[in-house]
């Protein structure tokens, strides 16, 4: 039950994670990568966009390993709990 909760917790933060991302994030280029937009930035607009995209990409990509993990989790809460459930029945 512990990983379980882990696991939980650990998709709660990516979700959060990933909606901020992409409400900083504009689909037309804007948002927080036009807001750099002086000359004297040690990271331009595009790479702003491309860190913003790389970092969406890969919070998506984490979401779905971890809803992954909790299925195989779940599965195995179940399993276990399974054999005392029918011993239960058989008093």
């Amino acid at each position: 039950m512990g990983l379980y909760i882990l696991v939980s917790v650990l998709i709660l933060i990516a979700c959060i994670l990933l909606i901020l991302v992409v409400l900083v994030q504009n689909s037309k280029g804007g948002g927080l990568a036009a807001n750099f937009g002086s000359t004297g930035q040690i990271m331009g607009v595009r790479k702003t966009a491309d860190f913003l995209e790389k970092t969406t990409w890969s919070l998506a990509i984490a979401l779905l390993a971890l809803c992954l993990i909790s299925i195989l989790v779940i599965r195995e809460i179940l399993l276990s709990a399974a054999p005392r459930t029918q011993n239960l029945g058989k008093k």
